[in-house]
């Protein structure tokens, strides 16, 4: 066995997963897994640059992790950025702050190796149920851009674009540097013909309707599912591999997108950073059901970061 640390570095979050991997299975035994809100691409859809706060948000969650990786005494470290990084004029002074805390530099990777991550890590653990059709199409809707992605046991075709839960708040949902409480229909109209739009550009790259089995990744698809199945507090082991039908989506969307921001808050399975945010990840993930046509979503517990931690077994 080999032990290894990932660390996936978003929009919205950065996480981090230790395990013992095999180097001939590449099976994961999971020692570690956590997740900190720290809202990297604060700003960055308007101005281009990583706000100074977010990125000491970020490196003060790195510096926790540090610690986290040399307890486990992990052997191999892998650092993945993603949209916030790829976008941001000032990249490299996310990339040496990084460097000086993990002592390994970060991989700003592009959409379509994001796109791969995300596959791997949800799919590989699906091979052989006869309940869940081929082709897969996998669905990581984050902070600033959503990935797509259609294979068997592998990536047939990959897209990712500019439409995430943060990126789609801030553009539409925020004025005068507060989050509209609840949103208008002007603005969710407007959010709506962004998503849209997306979608067209995603499907002229990506098979979407030729998917038979709809798997949805990250914080917003994951918090949809708790909210469906009215968990008492978020609980992965519950969540991981449910089901939710797209009429309880459309419910569940609706009704963020009505609500205040206390109302969502108080939802006990509602990470306190997703508050703002989940209502846009919602119209999402509905907004691809509906074009798509498919009647329910798998969703997985596992994506970018098991991907991460499968490449260094």
């Amino acid at each position: 066995m080999t032990r290894v640390a990932a660390v996936d570095c978003g929009t919205n979050s950065i996480r981090l997963l230790v395990a013992d991997a095999h180097p001939e299975t590449g099976e994961l035994a999971e020692l570690d897994r956590r997740m900190t809100i720290v809202r990297l691409g604060q700003g960055v859809d308007r101005t281009g640059r990583l706000a100074p706060e977010a990125l000491e948000r970020t490196f003060a969650a790195c510096r926790e992790y540090a610690a986290v990786i040399k307890e486990h005494g992990a052997e191999r470290l892998r650092f993945v950025a993603t949209s916030a990084s790829r976008d941001a004029e000032n990249r490299d002074e996310f990339v040496r702050g990084v460097l000086d805390i993990l002592g390994v530099e970060p991989e700003v990777i592009s959409g379509d190796q994001e796109a791969e991550f995300s596959f791997t890590g949800a799919t590989r653990e699906l091979t052989g149920r006869d309940d869940l059709a081929k082709p897969y199409l996998v669905v990581d809707i984050g902070g600033g851009s959503t990935e797509f992605v259609v294979g068997n046991d592998q990536v047939r075709a990959a897209r990712s674009v500019d439409v995430g839960c943060v990126r789609m708040t801030e553009r539409h949902l925020v004025v005068g540097g507060a989050v509209t409480d609840p949103p208008t229909e002007q603005q969710i109209v407007a959010m709506r013909a962004d998503i849209e739009a997306a979608l067209d550009l995603a499907q002229r790259t990506v098979p979407l309707s030729e998917a038979h089995t709809l798997v949805g990744l990250a914080g917003s698809v994951t918090t949809i599912s708790a909210i469906a199945q009215q968990l008492p507090a978020y609980d992965p082991q519950a969540i991981h591999h449910s089901r939710v039908s797209r009429d309880r989506v459309r419910e569940i969307t609706d009704w963020l997108l009505r609500s205040t921001h206390a109302e969502r808050a108080a939802i006990p399975s509602m990470h306190p950073g997703r508050v703002d945010v989940i209502g846009a990840g919602a119209l999402i993930l509905l907004s691809i059901m509906d074009r798509i046509g498919t009647e329910e979503v798998v969703v997985s517990e596992h994506d970018i970061l098991d991907g991460i931690g499968w490449s260094l077994a």
